[in-house]
């Protein structure tokens, strides 16, 4: 099996059979899908299926072109999604957070208080108190 290096990651590229057991079972799906709303079976879908199954099971190696082509489309297809998934997590998370921080005057890292030696923040022991807790059961 081939893989690639991809920012900070070895990805490997799954076998042409199980790529093609995989093919199989989502043209079945989409096959039978009509099925749910009572409508006729995609038999167009299923003959895929067929094909894909029986090449998986059969000649695996006469997948290994599509194989890699999906492989290569799946690497590209995340590094563009990836970075507008982040984007869009942090415009709709933090951003309005921030905003609402901002608004009502919350310090949460005490950047105000220049003067400070430290920003450590003292806190109580938490907890019950010590041996109160002996005989839990």
């Amino acid at each position: 099996m081939s893989g690639e290096t991809t920012g900070y990651t070895h990805v490997e590229m799954g076998s042409e059979r199980n790529f093609g057991l995989v093919l199989a079972g989502v043209f079945v799906i989409i096959g039978l899908w009509p099925l749910i709303g009572s409508a006729g079976v995609r038999l167009w879908a299923l003959a895929i299926a067929g094909g894909f199954f029986v090449f998986a099971v059969v000649h695996a190696k006469g997948l290994r072109r599509l194989n890699i082509l999906w492989f290569k489309f799946g690497l590209l297809l995340g590094r563009i999604v990836t970075p507008l998934v982040m984007a869009l997590l942090y415009i709709t998370t933090v951003v309005p957070t921030g905003l609402v921080m901002r608004a009502l005057g919350k310090d949460g890292l005490r950047l105000k208080h220049q003067d400070l030696a430290t920003y450590w923040i003292s806190r109580p022991e938490p907890g019950p108190k010590k041996g109160t807790m002996k005989d839990q059961f």
